[in-house]
């Protein structure tokens, strides 16, 4: 429903008034031209009674100017054509001036009254209808739209009450004003006529002063602007460019003001709380990083220390075998270390969003032999046992991401389990999901508690799990929730550990004849 403002005479409440007044003359000419013939078999009340018709119309249509007319109308037509003498306005006997009177009173009367109630629903429409905008505004402001969309909103709404050639919003612009003392103003939002440079010069060149609700100086006496206003803090300002308001329209201006002020403080308190969540989410990231990097640091580092103490001891008799097993153990703990940069680096980028997938088709033991070659001597090539059936497709996926993933879980069973164990690695259709394979890891390690089993895939996870903390699980969960997958502990295994992931096969359309 659109709703104008009182007091604002627009094209269409002249074009229903001169619609009122033809419909109104229309009527009388045609009760005239109907009643003539049969003027000499009528009772004198009767065309008085008739010629009331029309002008009710005509206030029906067009407010009480037409009734007036109808009024003045039907008096001439009634007096000349159906009061005695005839086509002449004199009147001879008083009874004729009674009812010329009466007639008159009647219709003015009769026409104030439709009037009324026709101003009076009008009146009523016209409320119904900004509460309706002032609900709408409402729960716009506790809805889940953003602050430009909510804005957009709020100036439409204002245009559509209003009716002005053009209304804008105008908030500081925060990235200008970092380069100046001055705070500067930034039009956010805007609806009816496109502004010109002109205009956004005009509504932008306050020195970012805030106007209260008025009219402007001479050079735009048909412009008026209203502040955003909360807790005595202007935050803005609303501008109306062409409008003319009445008392009662500018304290409906002043309440859609205040909606205004409502949702851009309430913006601003987001922006600020986000910025709190994001510092406080980044200073916990940091945490859990330094937390899981000293984890997994811790002994690496140890073991290398103690080959190197041993190595450097002037007295130490080693032999060739002995030196050889020392060198070995500083080259794999040095990969393990490596490994653990990888992962810090793998953790970076999905902290920053820069993750990025590149998928191809892949052979499933292609993608365990890439994951064996990055971990070099962690885990030898002889306690790693791969199973997958004959038909089983090609999978379509980053192998790079997944080869990481596959890395990492293979690490964690080789840690953990005795070293003189398998490590199974398979692979199968996701049953009644052809589309998807599910490759499985499990070791004869010490297991998963049923309770760590959620918790030992959350980088902020710092023991349980059978000792599989650290970064190799959060990251293994990333990648593969990134293809769209799943990552889960088999709880179906009574000893050691089982972990379960999805990856998406290559779909091959048949070729048809």
């Amino acid at each position: 429903m659109q709703v104008r403002p009182r007091g604002l005479r627009t094209k269409a409440t002249y074009q229903r008034t001169a619609l009122g007044i033809v419909v109104t003359l229309a009527g009388l000419g045609a009760l005239l031209a109907l009643l003539l013939p049969f003027r000499a078999h009528l009772s004198i009340a009767l065309p008085a009674l008739l010629f009331v018709l029309p002008a009710l119309a005509g206030v029906v249509i067009g407010g009480f100017v037409p009734g007036l007319v109808g009024a003045l109308g039907g008096f001439v037509f009634y007096d000349l054509f159906f009061l005695p003498p005839y086509n002449k306005l004199t009147v001879r006997s008083p009874q004729n001036w009674v009812a010329l009177v009466v007639y008159v009173l009647v219709v003015l009367v009769v026409s104030q009254v439709v009037a009324k109630l026709q101003s009076a629903r009008e009146e009523a429409e016209r409320r119904t209808g900004e509460s309706e905008r002032l609900y709408e505004l409402s729960q716009a402001l506790i809805g889940d739209l953003t602050l430009s969309q909510l804005l957009t909103h709020m100036v439409t709404t204002v245009q559509s009450v209003f009716a002005p050639r053009w209304t804008t919003l105008v908030l500081p612009d925060t990235d200008a004003a970092d380069h100046g003392p001055a705070t500067a103003l930034r039009v956010a939002a805007s609806a009816g006529e496109p502004l010109t440079e002109e205009d956004i010069a005009s509504v932008t060149s306050g020195g970012g002063q805030a106007r209260s609700l008025g009219w402007l100086d001479d050079a735009s006496p048909r412009r008026v602007s209203v502040a955003l206003v909360v807790n005595h803090r202007p935050v803005g300002m609303l501008v109306l460019q062409d409008v003319q308001l009445v008392e009662h329209d500018r304290s409906l201006l002043g309440t859609f003001a205040n909606q205004a002020a409502l949702a851009v403080d309430r913006a601003q308190l987001s922006e600020q709380a986000l910025r709190a969540r994001l510092l406080e989410e980044i200073d916990r990231w940091r945490r859990a990083l330094m937390g899981a990097a000293s984890h997994d640091l811790r002994t690496p580092l140890a073991s290398i220390k103690t080959a190197v103490s041993s190595m450097r001891q002037v007295d130490a008799q080693l032999s060739p075998e002995d030196r050889a097993e020392l060198l070995e153990l500083i080259e794999l703990q040095s990969d393990r270390l490596a490994r653990l940069v990888t992962n810090l680096l793998d953790m970076t980028r999905l902290e920053a969003g820069s993750l990025e997938l590149r998928p191809m088709t892949v052979g499933f033991t292609g993608l365990v032999d890439e994951a064996l070659a990055q971990l070099g001597a962690i885990v030898g090539s002889g306690r790693v046992t791969v199973e997958a059936p004959a038909d089983l497709p090609p999978l379509h996926l980053d192998p790079i991401l997944m080869s990481q993933v596959l890395a990492n879980l293979l690490e964690n069973a080789e840690r953990l389990s005795p070293h003189d164990s398998v490590i199974r690695v398979t692979a199968r259709r996701a049953p009644g999901h052809p589309e998807v394979v599910e490759i499985a890891v499990a070791d004869d390690g010490p297991g998963i508690a049923r309770q760590d089993r959620e918790s030992v895939f959350e980088m902020f996870s710092q023991n349980g799990g059978g000792g599989r903390a650290g970064l190799g699980l959060a990251i293994a969960k990333a990648f593969v929730e990134a293809h769209g997958g799943l990552i889960w502990i088999d709880s179906d295994m009574a000893h050691g550990a089982r972990i379960v992931f999805t990856v998406p096969a290559e779909i091959r359309v048949a070729a048809t004849v």
